[in-house]
Formats: C-alpha cells, structure tokens, sequence
C-alpha cells in the first residue's frame, strides 16, 4: 500500500491521520492511503489560498498560460502512471482511464489558450472624448468539490478554467478517489504553479463540511454530485454572496424513432449506459422506443448488453467495470429490487456478478428492465450504475412527453432517419444537451456542458461559458479630453 502526500501552500505533507484507498475490483486490501485533514488544516489553506490568490491574480496570463501547457505535458508523459491509479480506486478500464487522463490534459491546454486571449469588450460612450470598456477579473478563493466517478477529468474541468483566469483554490477530492486528483495537483505544481493557489484537502468530508464551507473568504463553489449535497451546499450558504456552480443528477433518456436504423441505436446506446458500469452523469437510463420497432428493438439491446463482460479494469477483455464501492453496489442493486416490487420485469442482469474473482469486487450484471410506469421510482430517480430501463410508446408527441418526464434535465438523444424529427427534437427536448444519432456523452472541452432543471444551475461549466461562473466583470469609462 502506498502512502500519498496532499499539497499544501506548495509543500507535499502528510498527517498522523489516514484514509485508506481500495480497489472496487478487489476490496479486500488497500491500495493506497491519504493524509486525513482536520478543520484547522481546511482553514490553513484558506490562509495560503488568500495568499496565493493576491499573487496569481497579478501574474501575466501569459505565464498562467504556461503553466497549464507544462502541466497538460506532463499529464501526457505520466499517462500510463495516472491511468493506473484512475483504475486502481475508481475501478473504470484502462482504456477509459488513460481516455480521462488524455481528456483532463486538454482541459489545461484549452484554458491555457483562453487566458492568453482578450478579456473585455470596447464599447460606445455617449460622452464626447470617452472610451468605455469592460474587462474580466478573476473572483477570488473557489472551492471545488469533485466527485468519485470521474475523479481526474471533473478536477480538471473546474481547476482549468479558474486557474487561467486568476483564481486560487481549495480543492476537495471524493475521499474513495483522492489519488486521481493529487496526480492533477502533482502536474501544475511541477509546472510551476505558485505555492497556495492550489491546496487539496484530503479528508473525509463529513468531518471537514463546516470548515469547508463555512469559511469567509471563499467567493464561489463549483460542485459535482448528488442533489441532496447540492441542496444542502445551497442552504448552508443561505444569504452570503457566495456563487454557486452544480452539475447535479439526471435521468437521462434516448428516443428510438420507427425509422432509425435500430442495430446502430442500439449498439450507442449500450456504449452510453454501461460505460464506466453507468457510472456518468451523462448516461442513459431510460430508453423510449416508438410502439411498431420495440419487440425488434428490445431483442437487440439485450443481445448487445449480454455482449459486455464484467471484470477489473485492468483485464483488457473487460469491457463493464466493477462500481466504485460496496456502498455503490448495494444501492444500484437494491433500486432494481424495488423497481421489480413495483412491477417491473427484469429482460437481463439484475444481479451481481460473484462469480470467481469476481465475488471480491464490485460488480452488477447489465440490467434491463421492461414494464416500468411513470410512478416508479426507477423511472424518475436516478440509480447511477448498469441500469436500463425501457418503454414504448404510440407517437413522436409522446416520446418528447416522456423525455421531459423528469425534474432533471441534463442530456437526451434522439436515433431516427427524419431531418425533420431530429430539429423538433432539439427544439422540445427540455436539456442542456441533445444529440442524434450518436450517445449521450458530455462532448468536448470547448463545448458548454450543464444541465437544465434540477440537474445543475445556471453557470455552465466547459468553453468560455464558464468564464461566467469564474470572473466578474467590470466596467470602466475613461475621458481623455480637456
């Protein structure tokens, strides 16, 4: 078991306290542990955060340009490293974590060219002799919380975009994936990243909460996770002035239109709702199929999910990944036990996979699941994990009906040959991201990535949409005449 260092004020410390790190593969051994911080070190980083802000927000954005390129560099060099500690305590394949580390490198690559671009906007004065323009400034000390399930991209993603534009932070890590992250943490402070605009506190969070959150320099908070800690991350800052970035839950649904090519529908969709064993906040989970192509369809999706095959991320024949944790596991399989007292009928899966090595792991068959109504739980909450669920319906109408049958809103897809179909769903699907034709997938760097509903707030994060969340802009008018 290997002991990790977290990075403070641009030292690497440790603690008397630790959290051991397992292996959803293999649960029977750690694999690595973390410092285990307490509230009086979450409050030193916010001193060194303070202090690293006062210097990295006058630094050239030339130089905070550099220092995510060197660090996207590095990243690259150290793939093999990091991908195998992405699937060491996250359990995802090594082709899905070496895709992350790929992904999380153009994430600084992309913000390091932002933040050597322009930063404001000329405007007219109605004044004689006055130039009025406005400029954005970065906000301050942020706090990011990322989640367990893409442990290295969603860090990324946040730290990115506030870093080049002249912010610090204090990053919170999941405490079942810290390694992912300090990896991150790792490659911008060996790029040249100054000591205190980046401090991680490992922990365990129900511990460091009040510390956290509480603390009355922090300017704005993006998170990653659950609706319940969203909601509960919105009440504790109650009336501060404090901005609030959530990617949150979704329940997202794929439509299969009479005259889409169905064998294609099918294998996308089963690429979209067990990749990472169902473990994205953009999966498919609920699968709407017009009436006259369901019996077709459903023989289909059952036949290319029964394709998949459990094991470690670290078998390259493994194409489903064991869940994160026992905890994760247990809840996927316990919603499919409630989902069949509520009549649902179990097509494949439903069940554990103990077979062999197997038995030691994390693992769920896919699941698909037939003759669910609106008023299960199924359909509405979100499980996160191999779960398909499928409906039929009569028309087109309904099939948008269906769709927009949730509180959440992030991603739906729509398979069908009619140009015409596929614009009228864009226009009436109520999500932050559609697609046609292809899976529900957060896209790329530059695209703005957020959801609608309840599943996230109005700061986007990706592209330049999320220089909103992490600059404020100013606007200033300048007389030069007599």
């Amino acid at each position: 078991m290997r002991t990790l260092e977290t990075l403070l004020g641009g030292e690497w410390v440790t603690t008397g306290e630790w959290i051991d790190v397992h292996d959803p593969a293999d649960v029977r051994v750690p694999v690595a542990r973390v410092p285990a911080l307490s509230p009086k070190d979450v409050t030193r980083a916010y001193d060194l955060a303070e202090r690293g802000f006062a210097l990295w927000r006058r630094t050239s954005p030339f130089e905070r340009a550099r220092v995510l390129t060197d660090a996207a560099r590095l990243l690259r060099e150290r793939l093999d490293e990091i991908a195998a500690d992405v699937t060491a305590e996250n359990g995802k394949t090594l082709a899905e974590a070496r895709g992350e580390a790929g992904k999380a490198a153009d994430f600084l690559d992309y913000y390091a060219g932002l933040a050597r671009q322009g930063y404001g906007t000329l405007l007219h004065d109605a004044r004689p002799d006055t130039q009025t323009h406005t400029r954005r400034e970065p906000i301050g000390v942020i706090l990011v919380i990322s989640p367990w399930n893409d442990p290295l991209i969603t860090p990324a993603r946040k730290l990115a975009p506030l870093l080049a534009a002249g912010n610090a932070a204090v990053f919170k890590p999941a405490t079942e994936t810290p390694a992912s992250g300090l990896h991150l943490a790792r490659a911008l402070h060996d790029a040249g990243l100054p000591a205190g605009v980046l401090n991680v506190v490992t922990g365990r969070t129900a511990e460091l909460e009040e510390a956290l959150l509480d603390d009355p320099r922090i300017t704005g908070i993006t998170f990653t996770g659950s609706n319940s800690v969203g909601s509960r991350i919105r009440r504790r800052l109650g009336d501060r002035n404090v901005r609030f970035q959530g990617e949150l839950g979704g329940k997202n649904a794929s439509v299969v239109l009479r005259d889409a090519d169905l064998a294609a529908a099918a294998e996308k969709i089963v690429a979209a709702s067990f990749g990472q064993a169902g473990q994205r906040c953009t999966a498919t989970s609920r699968v709407i199929v017009e009436r006259p192509v369901y019996e077709e369809f459903s023989r289909l999706l059952i036949a290319e999910a029964e394709t998949l095959t459990t094991g470690p991320g670290t078998d390259p024949a493994t194409t489903l990944c064991p869940l994160s944790s026992p905890r994760q596991r247990d809840s996927v399989l316990a919603d499919v036990a409630q989902a069949v007292r509520q009549g649902a009928t179990v097509l494949t899966g439903g069940e554990a996979d103990t077979e062999g090595e197997r038995a030691h792991g994390c693992y769920v068959r896919p699941t698909v699941l037939a003759d669910v109504t609106p008023e299960a739980a199924i359909w509405r909450e979100e499980v996160f994990g191999p779960v398909l669920v499928l409906c039929a319906v009569d028309d087109f109408a309904a099939a948008v009906e269906a769709v927009n049958d949730s509180v959440f809103g992030l991603a739906a897809a729509v398979f069908t040959r009619d140009l015409g179909a596929a614009h009228r769903f864009a226009d009436e699907a109520e999500c932050g991201q559609v697609a046609v034709n292809t899976t529900t997938t957060g896209w790329d760097v530059h695209l703005p990535f957020g959801g609608f509903r309840d599943s996230g707030t109005a700061y986007k994060e990706q592209g330049d949409e999320v220089l909103r969340f992490s600059t404020r802009v100013k606007t200033v008018a300048v007389h030069f005449g007599a």
